[in-house]
């Protein structure tokens, strides 16, 4: 066994309370993969005087400079979350030689060039597993084990909150508010849930999983974000009947000349794909590439322990390193400059709902503004009157969104269109 290595924990709340105790219950496997001995040296806090018993033993501070001037810590992991002062403070772990892990995904999604730039500046490892999937590994494997492919597509549900109101709308037929109370009382869903249903939270994690996947810097405004809060029990009782399952998804594609396009929104999945059996609070992400085909990784996408278990792993692949004396970490990947592809030029199947007058030659109007449009229906169903007006649901052959929008503008010119309730696209067919 070498010298011990020394770690400075940026935060002890439920992740860092996580890290502790899987480093306590773990560490004698962990010192022999390593081969060294390894500690959390100092951690810290914003309260002083809150009793912590998981941190018997370990310095406690709320000064951060007792960290970044320790000469002792040589991996600082930022568990603190949001932006600031989350990254003056790994830009200062590194400029002071420090290796630095962390599961912050709003940095990693807004600030990644800057704390991929400190890092190669002051030759250290910058390692960020958690931010995406908690403790589903996918960042390394994107960064080193698929680098043989060129992935075409990733889907992933990485969004547990969401995930878990979805699942739970399917299953007992509840609607939105209903189940989002259910989420808040279980502590899936903060008291303000915005980042989680309208879809931000995932958007940050699409952004990581899209630049990493097409080595293509992609910045969190050119992610186009549509979250559940418009998902009505309707649409859920719908896509059971025609075989589908919503899912709230993190979808990446690359369309080749015209660029990639990176996104977040619900859709319409066949209850045959793998993500339609995901269910609560669970995440996964599939993907495809041209040497290994379908490929999908799943498990637990957040809590205490699974976000630790990929904190831990980046905490002993930098270790290994100082032992060895080598640096097998790959570094920023963003080696191309993609142009992003216009969602207009996206294409996809369309589920559309939409409310109008009981009357004959409805339908043929309807037809009509979607043949205006280019656009080929599937399939068109009626199945009951809500406020004295016909429910027709229809579904689209895959179109460009251009031409999806050009009909829906057509569909709302109708005087016999009382309104559109909603438009949901259809993925994985």
């Amino acid at each position: 066994m070498g010298k011990k290595i020394q770690i400075g924990l940026l935060g002890s709340g439920t992740v860092g309370s996580g890290v502790v105790e899987v480093l306590k219950k773990n560490v004698r496997d962990i010192e022999q993969r390593v081969g060294c001995e390894i500690g959390i040296k100092a951690v810290l806090v914003r309260d002083l005087i809150k009793k912590r018993d998981n941190l018997d033993g370990i310095k406690v501070t709320d000064n951060v400079d007792e960290i970044l001037n320790d000469p002792d810590i040589s991996i600082v992991v930022e568990l603190m979350g949001g932006l600031h002062p989350a990254i003056e403070y790994m830009v200062k772990s590194m400029e002071a030689g420090k290796h630095v892990v962390t599961a912050n995904k709003d940095a990693v999604a807004q600030s990644g060039e800057e704390l991929f730039s400190a890092a190669e500046a002051n030759k250290v490892d910058f390692m960020f597993e958690a931010s995406v999937g908690g403790g589903i590994p996918i960042i390394t494997p994107l960064k080193q084990c698929l680098t043989g492919n060129k992935i075409s597509s990733i889907m992933g549900i990485v969004n547990g909150t969401t995930n878990y109101m979805l699942t739970k709308m399917t299953q007992d037929g509840s609607d939105y508010d209903e189940v989002l109370k259910e989420a808040q009382a279980k502590g899936y869903a903060e008291a303000n849930p915005a980042a989680d249903v309208e879809g931000m939270d995932a958007a940050r994690k699409a952004a990581i999983l899209g630049s990493i996947a097409f080595n293509t810097r992609i910045h969190l405004d050119s992610v186009y974000v549509e979250g559940i809060t418009k998902i009505e029990a309707a649409d859920i009782a719908y896509a059971k009947q025609l075989d589908y399952v919503i899912k709230l998804l993190a979808v990446a594609k690359d369309y080749g000349d015209k660029g990639v396009n990176v996104r977040v929104h619900p859709v319409f999945l066949p209850q045959t794909h793998p993500l339609a059996s995901v269910n609560d609070v669970f995440n996964a992400i599939f993907l495809r590439g041209n040497a290994i085909g379908d490929a999908m990784f799943y498990g637990r996408g957040a809590g205490s322990l699974p976000t630790a278990s990929a904190v831990l792993a980046d905490i002993i692949a930098v270790a290994r390193n100082m032992v060895t004396g080598n640096s097998a970490v790959v570094s920023c990947t963003c080696y191309n400059k993609r142009e992003i592809c216009p969602l207009a030029d996206t294409e996809s199947s369309y589920y559309v709902r939409l409310h109008v007058d009981d009357e004959p030659g409805v339908l043929a109007a309807i037809a009509t503004a979607f043949g205006d449009s280019e656009v080929s229906l599937k399939s068109v169903i009626q199945t009951r009157m809500v406020n004295n007006h016909a429910e027709i649901v229809a579904v689209t052959h895959v179109v460009k969104h251009k031409k999806l929008e050009k009909a829906a503008e057509l569909l709302r010119s109708l005087s016999v269109v009382d309104k559109i309730c909603n438009i949901i696209r259809v993925e994985g067919d």
